[in-house]
């Protein structure tokens, strides 16, 4: 059956691409080592560092996912062999471990239960016992999409600075970088990692990275093999403004847009918005007698909400009910969590009335599944929120201006 009107692409990435951008990628092919092109190169990896929060730190653009990111962090700066610590709270805290692994390092993982953020005491009590400096590197996940629980990564960044630890603090901001604040050089985050498709408002296949000085220094005499992520091949075309294989040239050009879209909204505004936004869905589920994944209101995600189904019901079929009558997509639990929550993304390019439509969405899907809600309750709470703050937002963005 043909749906009409469009998509309501709600998932915590892909998100939804702005006009602006999708006009800024609908171009011919061009020639990506012409003397024109260093202009467009040089620009987004310039600009890519204010929203990474560095000025002394380097940016490098793979044509590659966020997967890709991760595998170029690692291998530029590790040996095989080599300690590191990590902490699973989630499908992707997981994948990102199951890759540490399989390249050859060492990997001490803290398993926390699914919801839960980061078990600081058992980070700092290891980092105490490592007195001789055997861990190399601490990866963390700022922005856990499974479960949306957000990470306090200065509250590694403290620990490490305690016990004057030299290890690398490896940060994946996928869907945290170009949504909620990210502070790598007050941070002293030495590589962070994000993709295209989230905060940034692209399609996939751009997989960033931003490097310190210190992991550059790294780079230079580590031992893991890499080809396709090579830090140094990147330094040598990008300084002369190319790359050293074919890029996107579309999405280079769709980056360099959602790039002058961010700094013209400002980042603290960006910020803003999506807390803004976050609350008003975290109204609406406490709105239906709900409960949320993330188990700590400080640790609650401005980027994604998971929503727990009550027991006895299967978050799936919400999900496709939401799909198959409402064209609404929410995201989908994954492993631990399948079918006990359903995702609920609000990053990127996304206003209020967004919002509301999804949650209406979401009412019809689960009431139709049985789940005993109030219908319009949900967006009655948001609705309200999101009036009593309407007069603040105008002017911080009147502000920003």
């Amino acid at each position: 059956m043909a749906m009409h009107g469009k998509n309501f692409l709600m998932v915590p990435g892909p998100t939804n691409v702005p006009d602006r951008v999708l006009r800024a990628m609908h171009r011919n092919s061009e020639d990506h080592r012409s003397p024109d092109f260093p202009a467009l190169a040089k620009t987004v990896l310039e600009n890519m560092k204010v929203v990474f929060g560095t000025t002394t730190g380097r940016s490098f653009i793979f044509p590659a996912s966020g997967t890709g990111a991760w595998e170029a962090a690692l291998t530029n700066t590790l040996n095989k062999g080599d300690k590191v610590i990590s902490v699973r709270f989630g499908q992707f805290s997981h994948l990102w471990i199951d890759m540490m692994q399989r390249l050859g390092l060492d990997v001490t993982v803290f398993d926390v239960e699914w919801g839960e953020g980061l078990p600081i005491d058992m980070l700092s009590n290891c980092i105490a016992k490592d007195t001789r400096h055997e861990y190399q590197a601490i990866c963390i996940v700022h922005n856990e999409t499974t479960t949306g629980v957000t990470t306090d990564i200065a509250a590694v960044r403290h620990i490490l600075d305690r016990y004057n630890h030299p290890a690398l603090l490896m940060v994946d901001g996928v869907s945290s970088i170009a949504s909620i604040p990210f502070k790598m050089d007050e941070w002293k985050v030495d590589l962070a990692i994000t993709g295209s498709q989230k905060g940034f408002m692209l399609p996939a296949g751009l997989g960033m990275v931003c490097a310190s000085p210190r992991a550059l220094e790294r780079s230079k005499k580590n031992n893991l093999p890499r080809v396709f992520f090579s830090f140094e091949d990147m330094i040598v075309n990008n300084d002369v403004g190319y790359f050293p294989y074919t890029p996107s040239i579309p999405l280079l050009y769709g980056l360099k847009e959602s790039l002058a879209m961010l700094m013209e909204e400002g980042l603290e505004n960006v910020y803003a918005r999506h807390r803004r936004l976050a609350t008003g869905v975290r109204k609406a589920v406490e709105a239906w007698g709900l409960k949320i994944c993330c188990k700590n209101p400080k640790e609650y995600s401005d980027t994604v909400t998971a929503v727990v189904v009550p027991e006895g019901f299967d978050a799936q079929q919400v999900i496709r009910i939401a799909y198959e009558k409402y064209n609404l997509s929410l995201g989908a639990g994954l492993m631990k969590v399948r079918g006990r929550v359903f995702r609920i993304g609000h990053l990127g390019d996304l206003n209020e009335l967004m919002v509301l439509a999804t949650l209406a969405g979401t009412e019809m899907a689960m009431s139709e599944v049985g789940i005993p809600i109030k219908l319009g309750s949900g967006v009655a709470a948001a609705s309200e929120y999101y009036m009593k703050t309407s007069k603040q937002v105008r002017g911080l963005l009147n502000n920003g201006k």
